[in-house]
């Protein structure tokens, strides 16, 4: 029994020395200075993505990602079978924050993931993220598939499909409307909240929808896109620099159904009143408590999992990129 614990020990310490060397050393990051938002050079398109070599990373993401690609509503969106080997993860430390860090992952041969784009800041809905509802300038929280691009410029590079829009395109947010929720193309407005996609000006020169509504179920909130930033909280988009919004584009690849996640990277406060006991910092556990162990992989996970998971990734990320600390807007 005794050569056995020795045995174990001698396990345990080997795991612990290797995970502590990939976090010290991450041999595919790529350092972005601190204190910028400067993203980090995408891959070369088909170029071989070197694995992170941190499991904690990988195997939250994977459930991210839905493990064979469901998420909420991913199934009803053509196109969304087959496994997530891209992510785009935006994360705020409260969920009444208006600004965000968005981080790109793809996953590679070897079944590791890669930070690819970020972290950088990222604008929100003026009342933060939660559950989406028209009328309502609030981002949607959970995991949801990338699945149309558009733009008022010519088509960049991307690979999904992508519509340069003029003044007769619209996305149709009248809740009376069969097409509601989605692209129309016709001289006028199809009433309601409708959104003419080339007079709202340079935030659509590059953007990409959220399918966070599939269903098209009226009421629960509309023309909700990744796109370019004015430099203000949006009406519930997520919403970035030009350039990079640019460059995300250019990397999303249909084959590789990419999904984005959106949520709060660490637990609401323990007391009754809302701020009555101080928030843990992101990647930290309260004095007393068990750290979180990864739940497992859900379909339609809700918000306390996916806090969960946000928490423990937005711990680790720093190490990929060689900062000491995450660049939350």
């Amino acid at each position: 029994m005794r050569l056995l614990g020795l045995l174990v020990i001698a396990v345990l310490a080997a795991c612990a020395g290797g995970a502590g060397h990939a976090l010290a050393a991450p041999e595919t990051s790529t350092p972005t200075t601190p204190g910028t938002t400067t993203p980090t050079t995408p891959t070369t398109p088909g170029a071989a993505i070197p694995e992170s070599g941190i499991p904690l990373v990988d195997g939250i993401l994977d459930q991210l990602a839905g493990g064979s690609g469901s998420s909420d509503g991913a199934g009803d969106v053509p196109g969304t079978s087959g496994p997530t080997n891209q992510m785009i993860v935006v994360t705020a430390p409260k969920a009444s924050d208006t600004t965000a860090t968005l981080t790109a992952f793809e996953r590679g041969a070897g079944g590791s993931w890669k930070p690819v784009i970020g972290p950088t800041k990222a604008f929100l809905g003026s009342l933060g993220m939660g559950e989406p509802k028209d009328n309502v300038h609030r981002t949607p929280q959970g995991t949801f598939p990338l699945d149309q691009a558009f733009g008022r410029e010519a088509n960049p590079g991307t690979k999904l499909p992508y519509i340069k829009v003029d003044q007769q395109d619209w996305w149709d947010s009248n809740m009376k409307s069969p097409t509601y929720n989605t692209h129309v193309r016709q001289p006028q407005s199809p009433g309601g909240d409708s959104e003419n996609l080339y007079n709202s000006g340079p935030v659509y020169d590059y953007a990409v929808n959220i399918a966070h509504n599939p269903q098209r179920t009226p009421g629960r909130a509309s023309a909700m896109f990744l796109h370019v930033t004015n430099g203000e909280p949006t009406m519930g988009c997520v919403a970035i620099e030009r350039d990079l919004m640019k460059q995300i584009l250019v990397w999303l690849d249909p084959a590789k159904n990419p999904k984005i996640t959106i949520g709060v990277n660490q637990g609401a406060p323990s007391g009754d009143a809302p701020g009555a006991t101080p928030q843990t910092a992101p990647g930290t556990t309260p004095p007393g408590s068990t750290p979180p162990s990864a739940p497992p992989a859900t379909s339609g996970m809700g918000a306390d999992v996916l806090t969960g998971l946000l928490t423990q990734l937005v711990g680790v990320v720093p190490a990929l990129f060689g900062l000491g600390t995450s660049q939350a807007g």
